[in-house]
């Protein structure tokens, strides 16, 4: 019987490892265990899964095998990559600079095939057809070093907007070619194949441009409460784009970025939804390419004779230069910072899934030998490697050039105060104060509920505890420093303003005003108190659909004497909102609010796209009427009655705005008074959570 039991128990560990649950659990102690004891001597995480999986896998002590499990997880991880990509990227930086992404694209292409070929046909002595298809394997490359932008928090440089469109533009040309090259050898180079790949192109581009978006749009809408579905749903657009790409005759990975471009609208990148997508990627999927990576590698092939060593060691010189020098002729052309062409080269010197993808279909074809084959396996290794460094090390010095540069905002003075009436509300501010944070605040989000002291003043209180509570919660799930606090005050508004004291809040976000009441107007309309009484940026929120499902911004300038410094604070978080919303925003104001403007955001060197209209339309609601559209996100900057700028034509603007856009967002905001000085901190009675 024991016999029995320690037979069982060594067949469990018999190599390779067969048992599921062994292999999972291996698979994340090594996630768990490389990235903390490689962060010791400095060492990029992402080299620690690759130089696992080379232990682990069949070529090293043979302790995992390439079984259909680890391909899928692999297969998982390198869409995600390219998904990711896709989804953070900042689509109107793009756009002002897509003419950069297709020089580099042209260059990281045209650069590595006009050195590698020469390299493969007369150095080499390869055939005129193995030649050319690996000289454009060259011209691949992965985005296996991303997670490190992304770490980093750099996603939204334009290094990394050029490398990432460069990405797309030479592996989609690359595999084409590949596709061509098949077709020749089979005999299929007809006219039949050329319409097939236009039509099926067009169908799958159409598919997921136009369809998807719309299907997506409908779904966040309707399941708006649904959280855990919005998750399914974007991973079955991404493993469905991607088969669509198969289909059309392109690489899956292509597919996965393109449904992260589609779906870039509808999630902001400080969501709940994209902390989600970026942390189950992060913590599992892209660790399981990154070790499949390393199963692929065989360092024996270093020791099976001078030709496989010279082969391999030419291979990756002319992947390696190849790419430096197309990252140097970008920085040349465009006068790129040393940091940013480092940046450039990091991002676009990893070859892996593409590479693969093209090397192992020639071999099979039988164009490529064994060679080039094992060659491309040390290839991978050591371009990977070298990209990890590149990217950590440029990343590293980027984040200090721009944590040292003055025309940064500065992030300590934001103190931001959600004060509570309506809890049906609650979310909704939150997740437009998420939105409005700068990454950089160490200052928590403040929620506040002021309770009328009264006789039921104990069970309102536990009441709004709960509540709040429930907000901590939701709050978690993309990570939000939040403090909350409930404390009782005779007067509401005085309350809100004593705890805005208190924390030295610059900010408040509050709900949109109720109907007016018959006590409401003896006794006070406690907005207009808050409007009237609260110096800093007041900014209230009607918010009549989700957030994402806007495609536009328009913002409404009334005629102020406001400087640079004193829009400073609304301006940033009106530009945040269109960066992280991805949308334009077009602008009504006079021509010296326009000038300030214009100025902020050669400052700031702003991505977000203005589109500047002269009309008055503050002056005409019927005018302002014919220019708001129901998907738009409506902001309207209006000063306070006690500014000398006030017109009284805007008095209980609120309430105008509420009966003319019934049905649209709106975001009234009143800067802060230009005489503002926090007061310092004080001490009070209240309960705090």
């Amino acid at each position: 019987m024991h016999t029995n039991f320690f037979d069982h128990l060594s067949r469990q560990f018999d190599l390779p490892f067969t048992n599921p649950v062994l292999i999972f659990s291996l698979i994340l102690f090594i996630i768990l265990i490389a990235p903390i004891l490689l962060g010791k001597i400095k060492i990029p995480g992402i080299v620690g899964f690759i130089i696992a999986g080379i232990l682990i896998g069949p070529n090293g002590f043979n302790i995992l095998k390439k079984n259909s499990a680890i391909e899928l997880f692999s297969t998982i991880g390198l869409l995600y990559i390219m998904f990711i990509a896709g989804i953070e990227l900042d689509l109107a930086e793009f756009k002002k600079k897509k003419h950069k992404s297709f020089v580099f694209g042209f260059l990281t292409f045209i650069v590595p095939i006009i050195i590698g070929f020469p390299v493969c046909y007369y150095l080499l002595d390869y055939s005129l057809l193995t030649s050319i298809l690996t000289a454009s394997m060259f011209a691949t490359h992965t985005l296996v070093a991303y997670p490190i932008v992304n770490k980093f928090g750099i996603a939204k440089n334009e290094a990394v907007a050029v490398a990432v469109g460069g990405t797309i533009l030479t592996d989609t040309a690359v595999l084409i070619i590949l596709a061509v090259i098949m077709g020749s050898v089979d005999g299929q180079l007809n006219s039949t194949f050329w319409i097939q790949l236009a039509i099926s192109l067009s169908i799958f581009t159409a598919t997921v441009f136009i369809i998807i978006p719309k299907i997506a749009k409908w779904f966040f809408t309707k399941l708006e409460s649904e959280k855990t579905s919005h998750y399914i749903f974007v991973l079955s657009v991404v493993f469905f784009s991607a088969f669509m790409a198969q289909l059309a005759g392109i690489e899956p990975i292509i597919g996965a970025f393109v449904a992260g471009l589609a779906l870039n609208k509808l999630i902001p990148h400080s969501s709940i939804l994209m902390n989600r997508i970026e942390f189950v990627g992060n913590a599992l999927f892209i660790p399981f390419f990154l070790i499949s990576v390393g199963m692929l590698v065989d360092l024996r092939v270093l020791f099976k004779g001078p030709d496989a060593l010279i082969i391999a060691g030419s291979l990756t010189i002319v992947a390696i230069l190849g790419k430096y020098l197309s990252a140097t002729f970008t920085q040349w052309i465009f006068k790129y910072t040393k940091n940013q062409r480092l940046l450039i080269f990091g991002l676009s010197s990893a070859h892996a899934a593409a590479t693969l993808a093209i090397i192992l279909v020639g071999y099979k074809a039988r164009i490529i030998d064994d060679n080039i084959l094992n060659g491309t396996i040390i290839l991978i290794l050591i371009t990977c490697v070298a990209a990890s460094f590149a990217t950590e090390k440029a990343s590293r010095r980027i984040v200090a050039a721009e944590e040292t540069d003055p025309l940064k905002v500065e992030a300590d003075m934001e103190n931001i105060l959600i004060p509570i009436a309506d809890f049906n509300n609650m979310a909704a501010m939150l997740d437009l104060a998420v939105l409005f944070k700068d990454k950089n605040s160490d200052h928590p989000i403040h929620l506040l509920s002021v309770v009328p002291d009264s006789d039921n003043a104990q069970a309102n209180l536990l009441i709004a505890r709960k509540k709040l509570n429930e907000t901590v919660m939701y709050a978690s799930g993309n990570g939000t420093n939040l403090e909350v606090t409930a404390t009782l005050d005779y007067n509401v508004p005085s309350g809100v303003m004593r705890i805005a004291k208190e924390k030295l809040a610059n900010i408040i976000i509050t709900g949109w005003p109720r109907k007016v009441t018959v006590f409401d107007k003896f006794m006070g309309d406690k907005s207009t108190i808050l409007i009237e009484k609260s110096p800093a940026n007041l900014f209230i929120l009607q918010l009549n659909k989700p957030i994402t499902t806007h495609k536009c911004i328009k913002l409404v300038c009334t005629p102020s004497f406001s400087t640079e410094k004193t829009m400073q604070v609304w301006l940033t978080k009106v530009c945040r909102l269109g960066g992280e919303l991805s949308l334009g925003i077009d602008c009504y104001c006079d021509e010296t609010t326009k000038s300030l403007i214009e100025h902020y955001l050669e400052q700031h060197k702003s991505s977000v796209i203005f589109k500047f209209h002269q009309e008055e339309v503050w002056k005409d609601w019927k005018l302002l009427k014919d220019v708001i559209n129901p998907d738009d996100f409506m902001i309207f900057v209006v000063d306070r009655d006690m500014e000398p700028s006030f017109m009284p034509a805007l008095t209980n603007i609120h309430r105008k705005l509420e009966q003319v856009f019934e049905s649209q967002t709106k975001l009234l905001i009143y800067p802060q008074i230009q005489s503002f000085t926090p007061a310092p901190k004080e001490k009070t009675e209240e309960h705090r959570l």
